[in-house]
């Protein structure tokens, strides 16, 4: 039996994985620039890569996106978590006083 189960990934975590998709993007996007300079095409071929470069760089749009999204979140987690641990230390500290 198969479980549809999304895996609990931290925000660091797919940081990480939209960085290597979006590495991996950027430089099937050089190749396909170079080939697109280059080399001497056929018609159909030029409009078949120049397609195949907008849908990649649309992809490409969509990953630098997620990553701003999951790095504003990322900063607001950080945030949170310094502003409790804040909070710990100065009730921590007038426990201690009192």
């Amino acid at each position: 039996m198969v479980k549809n189960v999304k895996e609990k990934v931290s925000i660091a975590e797919e940081i990480d994985n939209v960085e290597k998709r979006l590495s991996v993007c950027r430089k099937s996007l050089e190749g396909m620039e170079f080939r697109l300079r280059k080399e001497e095409l056929l018609e159909d071929k030029r409009l078949s890569l120049e397609e195949e470069k907008s849908l990649l760089l649309e992809r490409i749009s969509k990953y630098e996106h997620q990553l701003r999204c999951l790095r504003g979140e990322n900063r607001r987690n950080m945030l949170l978590s310094v502003a409790i641990l804040t909070l710990f230390v100065l009730l921590y500290s007038f426990w201690i006083n009192s």
